[in-house]
This record gives C-alpha cells, sequence and structure tokens, in this order.
C-alpha cells in the first residue's frame, strides 16, 4: 500500500502543471483591470501573454483597441462588438455570451501607457503566429518603428522560427534594436561589432542617433563629451550667449534701441545711474549707466555688449553625445567610419556604372556620325533628327503593335530602313552637290535640320510621345543599397556592344566596308581599281543614318520622344568623334566612353547645377583637343592628311 501510494505522488509530481487561463488570471486580477496603471498592470500583462490560452492575443488586443468591458451586475469580463442591443458579449473563453445594452456595460479604456505595454506583447503573438505573412508584416512594423518593449518580445520569438529567411531577418533586427535599446554596453558594442563590413541602410539609421551631438554650455563639461568648441572659431559670440540665454544661465542679451529708451525714462535732474547726461554719448557710459539701473531694480536684467564678452568667456560650449556611454560611441563612430569609407567605394562604382551606360547612350548616338563625318568627312547636322526619325519610327509601331516586346523587334529594322532611304535620298539630293565645300555642307544640313523639327511638330505634336520599353527591361540590377543600374540601361550597353560588333564586321569582313575603306583612303586609286566612290559614298552615308535610327529606337526608351530628340544629342555626338579620333570607331568608343565617364563625375561634384556641368564639360574638351587636336586615337596613314 505505501508503495502504491508512493507509485501515485511520483505520478503527479511528473505532471506538468496546468498554467491558469485568461479567465482565471483576469478572474483573479480584476482589480487591477479596473483601474490599470503602467507601473502595476505590466505583471498582469506579462501573465497574460504566458499562458499559452489561444484567447490571450484576443483579449489583449480588445484591450488595447477599447473592447474589452466588464458587466455591472456580476463583474465578468467580456470582449465587446457594437450591436443593435447594445453590445454583442463574447466571454474569454471564445463563447458568445449573448448580447447587452450599453448601461449593462463598464468600457475599460487604459491609458497610452497601458496601450503601450499591450501592443508589445502583442509583438510576441504575431512574431510567433503560424502564418508566414503576418511575421513578415510585424517584422516590418517593428523596423518601421522600433521601441525597446519589441526587443524581448523578438528575441523570444527567434528560437521557434522556421522560415530560414525570416529567422535571419529577426536576428538582424534583433541586433539592430540591442544597438539602441539593449541597457548592457557591453551588448550594444558586439552588436555593433557583428555587422563588420555592413553599410545597410537600417544599420545606419541605428547607429546615427548614437553619435548625434547636442550644443551644450557650462562651466565645468560633463557628459558624453564630443569636442569642445571655442567662441569666435568654432561658433560666433552671438551663438554662444544664445546658449546661455537657453539654458538660463545669462540674461537676454541688451538692444541698443531697449537700451536708450530705458535711459531716456530714467532721467534724474540731467543724469542716469549717476552718470551725466553729456558723458552719455559714449556707449561705454551708457552700458555703466544701464548696469547702475540694474543694481537698484529700475530696469530688467538684460546684458550690455561687455556683459555678454564677460560672460561668453564664464562658460565653455561644448557638444555632447546622444548615447551616454563613450564606449559605445567609439564603436559607433568606428563602425559609421567603416560605412563612409565602404559608401564612397561603392558611390565610385555607381557613378562608374552610370558613366558607362551614359557612354553607350552617346556611342549610340555618335556610332552613325562616326560613318558620315569621321568617314566621309560631312558636317551633317540633321544627324540628330535621324535619331529623332527612329525614336519617332518607335511610338508609330508601338502605336499599332501593343506588344511592347514585338514592336521593339519590328521597330529596329523598321527604323534602320526609313532612316537609310531618308539618308540616302538626302545624300543624293543635297551632300553628293557639296563633297569637299564642308561649310556649304554645314548649312544646308543645319536648314534641313530645322525642316525636320519643324515636320515632326506637324505630325506628332509638341508633346512627348511614349515610347515604353517591355516589363522585363523595367526594374533594376540592385546590387545594394548604392550600386544599381536599370535594366533599360543594361540593354543600351549591350546593344552598343553589338553594334560595335556589327560595324566592325561589316568594315573588316565584308566586300562593301573594304570598299569603303578603300575610298576613304584614297578615292582616285579605289576608282581605278573598279569601285564606284559615288555609290560607296551614298551606302555609307545611308549605313551612317540608318544606325541613327536604330539608336533613335534605343533612346527613345530611356529619354522622352520629341521633335528635339536628336538636338539634345547632337552636340555630345559631335565631342565623341572629335574627342575620340575623326575616322576611326574605336575612337569613337573611346571619346564616349570620356565624355560620358567625365559629365557624370562634374554632375556628381556640381549636382546642383547642370548647366555649369555643361560648361565645365566643354571647357576640358576644348583644352583636351589643344593637346591632342586628333583626338584619343589619331588616325593613320595616308587618310590622315585628308
Amino acid at each position: 500500500m505505501r508503495a502504491l501510494i508512493l507509485a501515485f505522488l511520483a505520478l503527479l509530481l511528473a505532471c506538468p502543471v496546468q498554467a491558469d487561463t485568461v479567465a482565471q488570471i483576469v478572474a483573479a486580477q480584476s482589480a487591477a483591470i479596473e483601474k490599470p496603471s503602467r507601473q502595476t498592470i505590466g505583471p498582469v500583462i506579462s501573465s497574460l501573454a504566458a499562458s499559452g490560452d489561444p484567447m490571450a492575443a484576443q483579449v489583449l488586443e480588445a484591450w488595447g483597441d477599447k473592447r474589452l468591458g466588464q458587466r455591472k451586475s456580476d463583474k465578468a469580463f467580456f470582449i465587446l462588438a457594437p450591436d443593435s442591443a447594445g453590445y454583442a458579449l463574447t466571454d474569454l473563453s471564445g463563447a458568445a455570451a449573448g448580447t447587452a445594452a450599453k448601461a449593462e456595460i463598464t468600457e475599460l479604456k487604459p491609458n497610452a501607457g497601458v496601450r503601450g505595454l499591450i501592443a508589445a506583447a502583442l509583438v510576441q503573438f504575431t512574431l510567433s503566429d503560424p502564418d508566414p505573412v503576418k511575421r513578415a508584416a510585424a517584422l516590418n512594423s517593428i523596423a518601421q518603428d522600433p521601441n525597446p518593449e519589441s526587443l524581448e518580445p523578438l528575441r523570444a520569438a527567434i528560437e521557434t522560427e522556421t522560415d530560414p529567411a525570416l529567422k535571419a531577418q529577426k536576428l538582424r533586427l534583433e541586433r539592430l534594436l540591442t544597438i539602441r535599446f539593449d541597457p548592457t554596453p557591453e551588448a550594444r558594442i558586439l552588436a555593433i561589432q557583428s555587422f563588420g563590413s555592413d553599410s545597410g541602410i537600417d544599420l545606419r539609421a541605428a547607429l546615427s542617433p548614437l553619435v548625434a551631438t547636442t550644443r551644450q554650455v557650462a562651466e565645468t563639461p560633463s557628459g558624453n563629451i564630443a569636442r569642445s568648441l571655442r567662441p569666435g572659431r568654432d561658433i560666433s559670440e552671438t551663438e554662444a550667449y544664445d546658449l546661455l540665454v537657453a539654458a538660463n544661465l545669462a540674461p537676454a542679451r541688451l538692444t541698443i534701441e531697449a537700451q536708450k529708451k530705458a535711459l531716456a525714462a530714467h532721467i534724474v535732474d540731467g543724469k542716469v545711474g549717476g552718470i551725466s547726461l553729456a558723458e552719455l554719448s559714449d556707449q561705454k557710459a551708457r552700458d555703466l549707466a544701464y548696469t547702475a539701473l540694474e543694481t537698484s531694480g529700475a530696469v530688467p536684467a538684460a546684458a550690455t555688449a561687455d556683459e555678454v564678452t564677460a560672460a561668453v568667456a564664464k562658460y565653455q560650449v561644448f557638444e555632447t553625445y546622444a548615447e551616454p556611454d563613450p564606449q559605445v560611441t567609439a564603436a559607433a563612430l568606428e563602425a559609421l567610419g567603416g560605412i563612409d569609407r565602404s559608401v564612397g567605394l561603392m558611390t565610385t562604382a555607381d557613378l562608374a556604372m552610370d558613366g558607362v551606360s551614359l557612354a553607350a547612350i552617346y556611342f549610340l548616338a555618335a556610332i552613325g556620325l562616326a560613318i558620315t563625318f569621321g568617314v566621309m568627312r560631312v558636317i551633317n547636322m540633321a544627324h540628330g533628327e535621324f535619331i529623332t526619325m527612329g525614336a519617332y519610327t518607335g511610338f508609330v509601331v508601338q502605336t499599332l503593335v501593343p506588344d511592347k516586346t514585338l514592336s521593339l523587334v519590328l521597330a529596329f529594322p523598321l527604323a534602320f530602313v526609313i532612316t537609310f532611304a531618308a539618308g540616302v535620298a538626302m545624300e543624293r539630293l543635297v551632300i553628293r552637290h557639296l563633297y569637299k565645300r564642308p561649310l556649304e555642307t554645314l548649312l544646308a544640313t543645319f536648314g534641313i535640320s530645322i525642316a525636320l523639327q519643324q515636320v515632326f511638330k506637324n505630325i506628332f505634336g509638341t508633346q512627348a510621345r511614349p515610347l515604353t520599353s517591355p516589363d522585363w527591361l523595367g526594374g533594376a540590377l540592385v546590387f545594394n543599397d548604392v550600386v544599381s543600374i536599370s535594366y533599360i540601361r543594361l540593354a543600351i550597353i549591350a546593344l552598343a556592344a553589338i553594334f560595335l560588333m556589327v560595324f566592325l564586321y561589316i568594315m573588316k569582313r565584308t566586300r562593301l566596308g573594304l570598299e569603303v575603306r578603300a575610298v576613304t583612303q584614297n578615292p582616285t586609286m579605289a576608282a581605278s581599281m573598279g569601285i564606284n566612290p559615288d555609290r560607296i559614298n551614298m551606302l555609307t552615308f545611308g549605313l551612317g543614318s540608318g544606325i541613327a535610327g536604330i539608336a533613335g529606337v534605343s533612346i527613345g526608351l530611356y529619354a522622352k520622344v520629341t521633335s528635339e530628340l536628336g538636338a539634345d544629342y547632337i552636340v555630345q555626338s559631335f565631342m565623341t568623334v572629335v574627342v575620340g579620333g575623326v575616322g576611326n570607331i574605336f575612337g569613337a568608343l573611346a571619346g564616349a566612353g570620356m565624355i560620358g565617364g567625365l559629365q557624370k563625375a562634374i554632375e556628381f561634384l556640381n549636382p546642383s547645377n547642370t548647366l555649369a556641368a555643361q560648361t565645365y564639360m566643354i571647357l576640358f574638351i576644348i583644352l583636351f583637343i589643344q593637346v591632342r587636336p586628333r583626338g584619343i586615337i589619331a588616325l593613320k596613314g595616308r587618310a590622315a592628311g585628308d
């Protein structure tokens, strides 16, 4: 029998103790719940959160939303919902409990402090919710509005997290909150150091408040001092004295007008404060007189110029960190220094990528000009309008073919055909009669440029027309918070590379390329070998114009399509060809890279004034041409002297 009793007791001890339900906790703590305060209600909320009862989250949420009530007749608690009879009641086990008139129920309305504790307790439930979407939403909510109350629930939710991505997000957020809110300096320092070379925006947002500084003034500096400020050097005397006034360490400054009025109001027997009126022509005497009136209590206290100087000399001005622990600020400053260096490198990389993408755009715009101007020596001021013609071709095709990808596939060859034909017509009707006459060619093509712009305005109007890229070209390739490049720019870079290879193939591997090179180097000798220079010039000019049309479609995806589109790129196109080296495709590529990189660098150094950036770039190119008049890659051989 004794053995049986011992076995029964052992079985009881082995069984887990059943935690109190929400209803039992609320009933036991009803007095504290009826009249809650932030100081007394904390243990109650903690008990509810730790109960394990599935109703705990609903009860806490209702309490925080002021939907928890107590029936006056029996002091029972219910979750309330609006009803035609007053309230629909749900008991603390989740069962419907009928309805009640509003007069029968006392609504529990916790203050803001209690609601904050409830919200913090609810975080624990949301972070451990079975639905990963709700857990992710809770993490985003904490990240957007971090607070000390979220730290412990977040730590408790890490171990139970089963989703690897959410767990990594929780671990990162926990370290960020530790940096800002953990009471132990050692833990905060370890959290800062754990990020290593990380340079995320969220980390910078957590570190920056720690090293924020506030200006203070005192006879003896105290606190976590960032630096001392010398009046007259690091801070003006006026600013230093304003700090004294704000800290109630000195009276307000006395203005000249206020001083004159006060002295005039206290003239007695030809004197003010014991100083005769004749002496008051001197500012120092007026200051002495006002000080005497202050001493007697006749005027309010105010600082004269001498008193301001003396007060500023008496106190020390300094800046203190918002974080009181020096070791934490030292770790934060070291981490921010590393971040600044990392961000500087990433900014340089991002700037280089922007420069490459802009160079690709300029190369696309200039490659056709490199043929007509570099090879044929024809100054074609209407080259920009061929770019515009290609862009409008893409717009028309996209209007007729709604599928964005298919419309692009059709627009590129069609733009080439149309601008090739327009180039051939222009060469046959105008350019062929003006070879070896560059000034007349410039004037003629400039007139054609103006005429084409007006034609575009008459057909398409003056409003910008949309040329939309396909969805798969939307967005950007993001490497981190600093470095990114849009897919449309990557596509333009790829297109520029394709153009380069196609052009090199035509010039190096085809009969047309051989004949073009022959006519370029020595048209007389080429003609004697059976090559028709007139036909080659026509085809070369058409090829350059056709490539400009394809470039127009590409640029139209990136820039607004208007009648002035080509005019925006004609200057850069000529600069690209001249700086790179006339008559050399690799020179055009080098010129585009130089101009694109230079423009981005100048815009980065002077972002608020794009006109100044353009001016500086042109000045630099003028100086560069003085040093290398034939460009980066000068044409060699017999054609170089033409």
